[in-house]
């Protein structure tokens, strides 16, 4: 995570980080400790998911067969390939939880360090990184979308240009906790609409905190496909064992 490559951008939105941390000592959001905003030992005994996975859903719990989960074979969904850093457990649950609900804003560049070092080894050609945005209601509670905070600095690493009204939700969706992954399809269908006029033709690279069925980014890729997107690849901070009969805490 130290050698990040590097533009006078970012290396200012980092440096902005440490004069904060600087002013406000920090404590990490994973263990408590105080000193980082994510220390090392979390760092460290936070593990990057490997293979097997589905190559194009990235689903790390089931057997995959050719590359592809039974899902995938059966059915492809409209998004290229979907992946994550992490697996959705221990010190990443809570500085996850820390980021969206304790308004500890700093995790977001924090976090994004090491998923710009995965991301890079996946070699995606991109024209533009958005994030997956929530609804009016669920933003004006928060008061700022935490997948974004992990997408801007992802943007900036890459010199890849960042937009965060190239994706808007139309409506309000429930918690998809607990839900079947029919259930999910179905709370996520249309409810997400792209502009066309900052999508049109290209390469679209959508950013999440936590994804689990993927049912969340093939609408999003629909509604970006449906303006003239050539095409939409998706990144987690952490992936979700995604189990319809065992409640996942999730957004």
């Amino acid at each position: 995570m130290n050698h990040l490559p590097g533009n006078l951008a970012y290396r200012a939105y980092k440096l902005i980080w440490v004069a904060e941390d600087w002013l406000f000592p920090p404590n990490c959001g994973g263990c408590g400790l105080p000193g980082a905003r994510w220390c090392e030992q979390c760092s460290q005994t936070t593990s990057e998911i490997e293979q097997p996975i589905c190559s194009i859903c990235g689903d790390i719990s089931v057997n995959v067969s050719g590359g592809l989960c039974s899902k995938c074979q059966v059915s492809k969904p409209l998004y290229i390939s979907l992946r994550s850093y992490t697996v959705f457990t221990g010190s990443i649950r809570k500085a996850i939880h820390k980021l969206k609900y304790q308004r500890d804003i700093g995790l977001g560049e924090a976090l994004s360090r090491p998923m710009i070092t995965s991301l890079l080894k996946l070699n995606w050609a991109l024209d533009m990184i958005t994030s997956v945005p929530l609804g009016l209601a669920r933003l004006e509670e928060r008061g700022y979308n935490q997948a974004t905070l992990l997408a801007r600095p992802i943007a900036l690493c890459l010199k890849v240009p960042f937009s965060s009204r190239a994706l808007t939700r139309t409506r309000e969706t429930r918690s998809q906790v607990g839900l079947t992954l029919t259930e999910r399809q179905e709370n996520m269908a249309d409810a997400f609409q792209a502009d066309s006029k900052l999508v049109k033709g290209k390469s679209v690279l959508v950013v999440d905190d936590v994804a689990t069925s993927g049912a969340t980014l093939n609408e999003c890729a629909k509604a970006l496909l449906d303006e003239g997107a050539l095409q939409v690849y998706g990144y987690s901070l952490a992936r979700a064992v995604f189990n319809p009969n065992e409640e996942v805490e999730l957004s």
